[in-house]
């Protein structure tokens, strides 16, 4: 499954950025880099198609685009556009396990944000893709500023049954926000600092503005997440999140989002207490005030008597054990530190790195290390010799940090490594089998491909192919009610067809036992061996026969 990420109030960051790149670089010897092609400025988002097993990009103004990378010459093939699915300002993209295409929407009306989810369903009667609205919010209240996160990050859940999507704060850190005086004493409201699920199948679901209607209406996920503008699921089908803290030097994080839970924003973020909740916060005594940053340039850090009270207890990020990623800015005497460093933790990444491009070995593809782990990508420059920028603090950054998640408790922790880094600005990142790309946005806008090592042990997917037998594609395919699979044996002995997830948990046995040489033809109704109907996605029918191996993939439409 692919999950394709987007992150807007960028303007504070990018003064931090301006420089010369050439080409990223790696730090463990197992990898390989390649750039795949230049793309134009407006590329936002990365998705792959587990259905066709091509790269699609999405650009601002709704273009979708196909991209093989692995042709001779990798180039893009625009295949839609507003006049298509309507969509003019694209803000977040991701493809379901069925090929579902999803767009995200900010509508601004007036000093209002509506947010609107978009989804392209592949008719498998006649192949052409239908658009419609699955869901938009009420019209919520704008700040009217850089501090309007909007909707954005997207996940479809391993089933396909449900899409996540994230709806960014109004605020940097809950202070009031009231657009030239349009919503007086306002701060954060329920469309805002959220997560919301919603069924796949919705057609033109409405998420209401008001608190009571949308907890009621079962939509609402998780909240305070003060920008969660990255979404995806590992391989045990959990649900993690990146999010960036505010202008204040408070730790980005790493969620374990899950159902009912709060994330502490705004009176948390990390674990570390928003001081201007307190009544007796000085800001002038504050020392993790960053001078070159919006929010403390335009005097919102304040003594704030009216804060409201915390609502209920909070859920802690994940754990960073180090050792990359863990700088922290000590508010006793306001020196940049390294935390594993002094044998202490993080919750989760160094503040202001803006993780995003977050992904995870769903598949179990990778090796080398890295089998069922997560990856994540960060924004901002930073400086690796000194504190003088407008990002993390002697923490080189614009790399991709490697995810070694465990549990530990009622939550997990993380030993986090830097393996590669000098990208631009990179803004998003999908995985394809072992290969990793990374969209930038900055430097030369380049597509770089980076392969990891096979896992051996995995379910394969081209598997060793002896000239004594062949397994063709299934056909229809997607299907919906049944569909066919032949296969020719050049020999008689054993053979062995079955059906599997993506993770390699057998579906059903179709074949097993001697069988003659010949040809071979047989159905499958997209039923366990229980008989249940499995959930629409993408599976893997895997023939063996003697000692060779070979595995392709169907898609069941319902």
């Amino acid at each position: 499954m692919s999950r394709c990420r987007l992150f807007f109030a960028l303007s504070a960051l990018l003064l931090a950025t301006q420089g010369s790149w050439a080409q990223p670089r790696l730090l463990d010897t197992q990898l390989q880099l390649r750039k795949v092609l230049s793309v134009p400025r407006n590329s936002i988002c990365l998705a792959s198609n587990p259905v066709d097993d091509l790269l699609y990009v999405a650009n601002a103004n709704g273009d979708l685009s196909r991209l093989d990378p692995e042709a001779a010459t990798p180039a893009l093939d625009r295949i839609y556009s507003t006049a298509d699915h309507g969509v003019r300002n694209a803000a977040g993209f991701a493809i379901g396990p069925d090929g579902t295409f999803y767009l995200t929407e900010n509508i601004a009306q007036g000093t209002h944000n509506i947010v609107t989810l978009t989804k392209g369903v592949i008719d498998a009667a006649t192949g052409e893709r239908r658009w419609s609205v699955l869901a938009r919010t009420e019209p919520y209240p704008l700040c009217g500023n850089n501090f309007d996160h909007k909707a954005n990050g997207i996940a479809i859940s391993p089933d396909n049954r449900y899409v996540y999507l994230n709806s960014g704060s109004r605020t940097d850190h809950g202070e009031v926000q009231e657009n030239k005086g349009a919503f007086p004493g306002v701060r954060e409201v329920p469309l805002s600092s959220a997560i919301f699920r919603l069924p796949t199948s919705g057609e033109e679901l409405v998420l209401p503005a008001d608190d009571a209607a949308l907890r009621a209406s079962g939509y609402l996920y998780a909240d305070g997440v003060r920008n969660a503008y990255d979404l995806a699921f590992d391989p045990t089908g959990e649900l993690f999140g990146t999010e960036n803290g505010p202008d204040r030097d408070m730790d980005d994080e790493l969620n374990w989002l899950r159902e009912g839970h709060h994330y502490g924003f705004p009176w948390r973020m990390g674990v570390s207490e928003n001081p201007q909740q307190f009544p007796a916060y000085d800001p002038a005594k504050d020392k993790l005030l960053p001078p070159n940053f919006v929010a403390i340039q335009r005097g919102t850090y304040v003594n704030d008597p009216t804060f409201p009270p915390p609502p209920v207890a909070f859920t802690d990020p994940v754990l960073n054990l180090g050792p990359d990623a863990d700088g922290f800015r000590d508010p006793a005497d306001g020196e940049p530190k390294d935390a594993s460093d002094l044998g202490m933790t993080r919750s989760t990444f160094t503040a202001h790195r803006s993780p995003l491009g977050l992904v995870f070995d769903a598949e179990k593809r990778l090796g080398g290390g890295y089998t069922g782990d997560g990856l994540v990508m960060s924004w901002t420059e930073g400086d690796p010799n000194g504190d003088s920028k407008a990002g993390p603090f002697k923490d080189p950054s614009q790399d991709l940090l490697h995810l070694q998640l465990s549990r530990a408790g009622g939550n997990y922790q993380a030993r986090i490594t830097r393996i590669a880094d000098r990208f631009a600005n990179p803004l998003d990142a999908v995985l394809r089998g072992n290969r990793l790309y990374v969209l930038e946005y900055s430097g030369t806008r380049g597509i770089w491909e980076i392969t990891f090592p096979e896992n051996d042990t995995a379910v394969e997917e081209l598997g060793q192919i002896p000239s004594q037998f062949s397994l063709a594609q299934n056909y229809p395919n997607p299907f919906n009610a049944g569909t066919a699979i032949t296969y020719e044996l050049g020999q008689a002995g054993p053979v062995e067809l079955g059906i599997f997830s993506l993770t390699g948990q057998r579906i059903h046995t179709l074949v097993s036992g001697a069988q003659s040489a010949g040809s071979h033809h047989l159905g499958w109704d997209g039923r366990d061996e229980g008989g249940r109907m499995v959930a629409t996605g993408v599976y893997l029918y895997r023939l063996r026969a003697g000692a060779g191996v070979q595995t392709r993939r169907l898609v069941l439409l319902k």
